[in-house]
Parts: structure tokens; C-alpha cells; sequence
């Protein structure tokens, strides 16, 4: 590959960082494991960046990646078991939120994370990064219609979810 072909690689991977991190901060949940998504992400697309045969298709290869090193971590919590990094806590979206903002932050994030990992993608990749149902169908490997429903019960069960969230409290015995 040329050089110039290298630098416009590195130009489009560099305009897709944002979207890329917000991406990676909706499936992941706090700023911090988020940007090490991201990094771990970038890390593999420059070791892999000669296989990516369309330059503007950059923006699924790379959700792609990151959605796959995603599954692989969660995979390995699942056998290691899950740990909490509290110093991670500063970096939570819903603990950071502006003064009067906080509450519904904290509300929509709570509710967000109850979300499945395929409504909090489609909803996401359409409400968020503003992809059409084809191109969404296309990247996670699904058809137009599993995208649509997959949207509808996404959007369904995060009103429901802030509507009507789950107690903390236990009812006591009279």
C-alpha cells in the first residue's frame, strides 16, 4: 500500500474517534472502560488496516472490532467473574452529570444498562450515529426486519424502564 493510501486511513480513522467512543461508552457503561474499548479497538485496526478493502465502510469495520473485543471481555468477566474499579465510579456518565441534568441522567443510564446488548446497539447506531436501518442490518449481520423490531422493543422497554423502574427497597412483613 502507498503512503497516501496509509494517511487517508488514518484521516478517516481519526474522524470516526468520537462516534467510535460513544459507541464504545453505550455498551461498556463509564468513560474510562470506554476509552480503553476504543484504544484496545484503534490498537487492532492499525495492526489490521491493509484488510479493510473500502475506505468508506471504515465506520462499521471499526464498530465491528470493537463490538467483537467487547464480547471477548465480557466472555472472560464471565469466567474471571465480575470486579468493580471504584476509582472507574468518577468517570460513570450518571455520577458526572451537571447539577439539575443528574437525576434523569442517572434515571436514563440505569435504565439503558437494562437494556439487552442488541437494543442498546440498534438504538444507538439509529438514534445516535443516525444509520438507516440497512446500514445497521448490514454491520450487525441481521435482517431490515430484525433491526426494525429489535428498535421498536428497544424504544418500548426504555420507556417502560423509566417509567416504571425496579425498587431498591424490600417490602417488609406487617
Amino acid at each position: 500500500m502507498t503512503a497516501s493510501h496509509e494517511d487517508d486511513f488514518v484521516r478517516a480513522l481519526t474522524a470516526q474517534l468520537p462516534a467510535l467512543r460513544r459507541y464504545a461508552a453505550v455498551l461498556v457503561g463509564n468513560s474510562a472502560a470506554a476509552d480503553d474499548l476504543v484504544q484496545d479497538c484503534i490498537e487492532r485496526a492499525l495492526r489490521q488496516w491493509t484488510k479493510l478493502e473500502h475506505l468508506e465502510r471504515i465506520g462499521g469495520w471499526l464498530r465491528s472490532i470493537l463490538h467483537n473485543l467487547h464480547i471477548d471481555a465480557l466472555r472472560r468477566s464471565q469466567r474471571q467473574g465480575m470486579t468493580v474499579d471504584l476509582a472507574n465510579a468518577e468517570n460513570d456518565y450518571a455520577v458526572v452529570a451537571p447539577g439539575r441534568d443528574a437525576a434523569a441522567a442517572v434515571d436514563f443510564d440505569r435504565a439503558l444498562r437494562r437494556l439487552s446488548l442488541e437494543h442498546r446497539q440498534v438504538l444507538l447506531l439509529v438514534g445516535l450515529e443516525g444509520l438507516n436501518y440497512r446500514e445497521v442490518a448490514e454491520e450487525l449481520g441481521v435482517p431490515v426486519g430484525t433491526v426494525m423490531s429489535r428498535l421498536a422493543r428497544a424504544r418500548e422497554r426504555l420507556r417502560y424502564e423509566m417509567e416504571f423502574p425496579p425498587t431498591s427497597h424490600v417490602k417488609q412483613k406487617s
